[in-house]
């Protein structure tokens, strides 16, 4: 799994294209800037665009061309960003921050619900969590993501996996995206915010 993202970041100059999820966007200009985690962060896009609006950010991913392409990004746009090399495998929560963002990570099922804890774990008192996710009708559309509907989410399993989260807002739609060549047209979308009291 690790060579074929290595691979697919390499190949192309542009995975999910250079601008911020629209979704997380919208929480980044909504909140005053705080400490923010980025798992499975990729080529950076949402990782320098919390930079840019004065989040402190950590990130990581197990793609080591998807760090040297997120540090190119950061480095162009003079954001500063802190981006490991993790596996979601071997993430556990260590530090506290005042959002965490899971952008289209998809993970069977034990390996989700383990590292939703560990995310849950991450937020301080009052910090949120962002989620945006192909849901299982994904399998309808040809616009990305997992073939396999064990990868795909639905809304009760999501919220199941954070049954002490403050849930503001949560809700499924038909959204057309356009992230790059590979989230390109109509999709059936997951969209998550939760606050932990």
């Amino acid at each position: 799994m690790k060579e074929f993202w290595n691979q697919r970041y390499a190949e192309n100059a542009s995975v999910y294209g250079h601008q911020p999820n629209e979704f997380f966007k919208q929480f980044i200009d909504q909140h005053t800037p705080g400490s923010i985690l980025l798992p499975a962060e990729g080529e950076g896009r949402n990782a320098v665009y919390a930079a840019t609006k004065g989040w402190e950010v950590d990130a990581f991913d197990f793609s080591e061309e998807a760090r040297k392409k997120a540090l190119d990004c950061a480095s162009a746009q003079k954001a500063r960003i802190n981006y490991e090399l993790k596996s979601i495998e071997d993430f556990t929560a260590e530090k506290k921050y005042d959002a965490v963002a899971l952008i289209y990570v998809h993970l069977p099922k034990d390996l989700r619900v383990r590292f939703h804890a560990e995310a849950y774990n991450s937020l301080k008192t009052g910090g949120f969590l962002v989620l945006e996710a192909y849901a299982k009708e994904q399998l309808e559309y040809d616009s990305g993501g997992p073939k396999d509907p064990a990868l795909l989410y639905d809304a009760p399993s999501i919220c199941r996996d954070f049954p002490w989260l403050h849930i503001l807002k949560c809700e499924q739609k038909t959204h057309i995206l356009n992230e790059g060549e590979f989230h390109q047209g109509e999709a059936a979308v997951l969209r998550l915010i939760g606050q932990r009291l």
